[in-house]
């Protein structure tokens, strides 16, 4: 795949991860010092931004369940540092492709972070809308109805997300067709509630208001599986190359395999 090709693909527009994945990432090697620690310059970044973010959703999920308001705070004002990771992180990779005109591996690596970061921070949207929402369900002592099921989801979009990011530390893709399969799982997790949720509205129209919110949240949810997947389709790109996105299951294991 040509460089042009390889921009045309991801287009200009990863949680501070857990220190076993900081370790893990390494650098390729270069004869510029200074290309290595701007590439590690970037990475130290995303790995950050990752890790903030990993935490938003445990902590919007958590306020859901508890009701602590302190989490929902939290959650909001780390927004602002994922929204201004995203900014340094694209400028700088921005930066060193055109003053360092990397090829191979290296601007692979460097076209999907544009990607990865788009979605982190879009998961970091979506983790605040879960918090604010589980404010205003305690704060009305709304229904909890759809409850059980939203924890369900919440903890296997936990995992996908923790595997897909885990995946692009190491740089592996092993994980991609489990984050496939889990997406799948959460689709159909996603329709059960909404028909639980369409059940209790039709026979206590008191619980419509509610049960509105309790959907909101379980659609933030399946948003965060999907971002998940992309992450991990994402790895693919970088590690073979290949484009995987809108593809079959099947597909994506052979990509893998290959």
């Amino acid at each position: 795949m040509t460089a042009d090709a390889q921009l045309s693909y991801f287009g200009p527009t990863l949680v501070k991860f857990r220190s076993d994945r900081r370790e893990t990432m390494q650098p390729t090697a270069h004869t510029s010092k200074d290309f290595d620690a701007e590439l590690e310059h970037i990475r130290s970044q995303v790995l950050a931004m990752g890790g903030i973010v990993e935490y938003q959703v445990r902590y919007a999920v958590e306020a859901l369940r508890t009701g602590d308001l302190a989490l929902v705070s939290k959650v909001e004002e780390d927004e602002r540092r994922v929204n201004r990771l995203e900014c340094e992180i694209d400028e700088a990779c921005t930066n060193v492709i055109a003053r360092r005109n990397p090829a191979a591996g290296d601007l692979r690596f460097l076209m999907m972070v544009y990607k990865t970061i788009t979605d982190l921070e879009r998961v970091g949207d979506e983790a605040k809308k879960i918090a604010r929402v589980s404010r205003r369900l305690h704060l009305s002592e709304g229904s909890t109805a759809g409850f059980a099921e939203i924890r369900l989801v919440a903890s296997v979009v936990i995992d996908m997300l923790r595997r897909a990011l885990d995946s692009l530390a190491r740089r592996e893709a092993e994980d991609a067709p489990e984050i496939a399969r889990q997406d799948q799982e959460v689709d159909e997790y996603f329709k059960a509630i909404l028909r639980e949720l369409l059940t209790y509205m039709i026979e206590d129209p008191r619980t419509i208001s509610s049960s509105i919110d309790v959907l909101f949240i379980a659609k933030a949810l399946e948003r965060i599986g999907d971002h998940a997947k992309n992450i991990s389709e994402y790895v693919i790109y970088m590690i073979k190359g290949k484009d995987v996105r809108h593809v079959t299951l099947e597909e994506i294991e052979a990509a893998v395999k290959s």
